[in-house]
Order: C-alpha cells, then structure tokens, then sequence
C-alpha cells in the first residue's frame, strides 16, 4: 500500500532544545524515502521514528549551516553500516561540496553502499522517475542554499458514468488506459485529468522568488518560520522568515496544508505561530510542527 506522509525528526533552529532537536525531514513518497537536511542527533530521531536506514533513497541537502547538515556523518556510517542494498543518491548545493566530502568522511568505515553524488548549482530538475519529477529553486541566506520539490505526473482519472454512455466496461477500460482509443472513443472523452501531487520544502530563506516557486500550487509545504512577526526585522537581516510571512505565502501560493517548523528557541510557546499564520490569512491545513510527529499528504482532489 503506498504512503504518502512526513515525518518530522526535529524542527529546531541553530541549537536544540530540551524539546526539539535538530532539524530532520524524512518525506515517504510510495515505496521511496526522501530525507532533508539531516541536523545532528538525525540518527537517533530516526530510531525514535520508527525509520530505518533501508527507508532512505535520497538526502537533500539545503544549505551547510549545522543545524541542517551535522547529522549527515551518522547517517551516511549508519546506512552502511546496516549495508543498505541500494543506491542512495544525495544533492547538495555545489559550493558546499568541501563540507560534504568532510562529513561523508569524518571518520573511518568501511563503505558498503553506492552513495551517488548530485550537486545543485542551478534552477531545475535535479532527477525524474516514474513517481516524481524533482526539482530545485535557489533561496536567499547569507550562506547558498536551494529549496527542493516534487512534482507527481498529472494522471487520468475515469469517468464511470461516461464510460457507460460508450458501453465500456471490464476489461475494456484497461485496453482504453492503455491504447487511448477504443472502438472510435477517445480516453480524453471517458476521463478527466487527475493532478499530480506536489511538495516543496524550504528551510532558511529570506522572501525571494525561489520560495514562491518552490511553493506554487504545492499540496503539502514545509517552510521554516524561525521568528515571529515582531522580528520581522531581525528575520530580514540573518536570512529567515516569520510565521505570518511563510503563511502568506502559502495563501498566494495555493498551498493546500502548510507546515512550519524550524523554530528559535527564544518562543516558548507553539501556539503563538499558528496565530500568526491564521492573522495573516491562510486558511488551509496548518501544522505547528513537532518532533516525531507524522503528517499525512492531503488526499488527490
């Protein structure tokens, strides 16, 4: 059965706290597991969570802060450790490929598994399989960092009441999927386009157009909000976003659940940002983020 969900390793931002650690994303897509910006203690939140190094088929990387990288030393022994039988490809921005190299190899151990390499360096697709197409937006942080979403193929649903008025019944609709027309009947006639899924994820990051991209028409959105509104200023100036700005976008995006998460240990209390996103007009799905929670991806409309 596929699985389409999040699950929230750590949400905290610069240091842990005794209630959040560092941040950690592990995306299940169907049969793949995605995971993002891997902070330190990623190892053992994933142990907590239930995932397993065998769960992982990608890391992306968005920028070489520690916060959003220190974890990738463990996970990288971890996963070869348990001798993971496939290939794990990783991105990366480029210019960060020094700070990679030294975590992949801060200590000694025997390699066991194909880690591929894929650096980002630009604006695009980064890689294209049968479930998603992935791509990459430049952000804007005193440091280069890309923000990463996915995008599912646009599929077909069928329309049983059209499919009647043509007298196409079992084992003629699968000949109609697969061929596209029957007997003189198109599959555009019987069917409607069913829109693929989308997720974005964007960590640190000023307002720029690299997160409006990232977020447009996105299903799920995962999008630091370090500070609240009242330091909006202090935001602009080290590279972040408040909770009513990361909102805002998702509200002009179209976003259709909207989780915050990267938190400064200076707020105390949660509830206060998902205050600050409803104030600022999004009205969608909204999740404060926690560590070890799990958030299922809306179902397809």
């Amino acid at each position: 059965m596929s699985v389409r969900e999040l699950v929230v390793l750590g949400t905290a931002s610069q240091v842990p706290t005794r209630h959040r650690n560092h941040n950690g994303y592990l995306l299940r897509w169907d049969g793949e597991g995605i995971l993002f910006d891997p902070g330190e203690g990623t190892q053992r939140q994933m142990l907590r969570a239930g995932v397993a190094a065998h769960d992982l088929n990608r890391i992306c990387v968005t920028h070489f802060h520690g916060d959003h990288s220190l974890g990738l030393a463990g996970v990288i022994q971890r996963v070869n450790l348990d001798q993971v039988p496939h290939e794990i490809t990783t991105h990366y921005p480029r210019s960060g490929r020094r700070f990679f190299e030294r975590l992949r190899y801060a200590t000694a151990y025997r390699e066991t598994v194909t880690l591929t390499e894929v650096p980002v360096d630009s604006d695009g697709t980064l890689a294209r399989t049968p479930g998603y197409t992935l791509e990459a937006r430049k952000l804007s942080h005193p440091v280069e960092a890309y923000g990463y979403r996915l995008v599912e193929p646009d599929g077909r649903r069928m329309l049983p009441e059209r499919l009647a008025a043509h007298g196409i019944k079992g084992p003629d609709v699968g000949r109609l999927q697969r061929e596209g027309t029957l007997d003189g009947v198109s599959l555009a006639e019987v069917s409607e386009v069913r829109r693929g899924q989308r997720f974005a994820f964007v960590m640190d990051t000023r307002l720029c157009d690299g997160v409006y991209a990232l977020a447009d028409g996105c299903d799920m959105l995962v999008i630091e909000s370090t500070f609240l509104d009242e330091d909006r200023e202090l935001a602009v100036e080290v590279g972040h976003l408040t909770a009513g700005q990361a909102a805002r976008v998702a509200r002009e995006a179209g976003v259709r659940h909207l989780v915050l998460t990267h938190f400064s240990q200076r707020y105390t209390d949660p509830e206060e940002f998902e205050r600050q996103a409803r104030a600022a007009g999004y009205e969608g799905e909204l999740t404060v983020a926690r560590d070890l929670q799990r958030v299922g991806l809306p179902k397809r409309r």
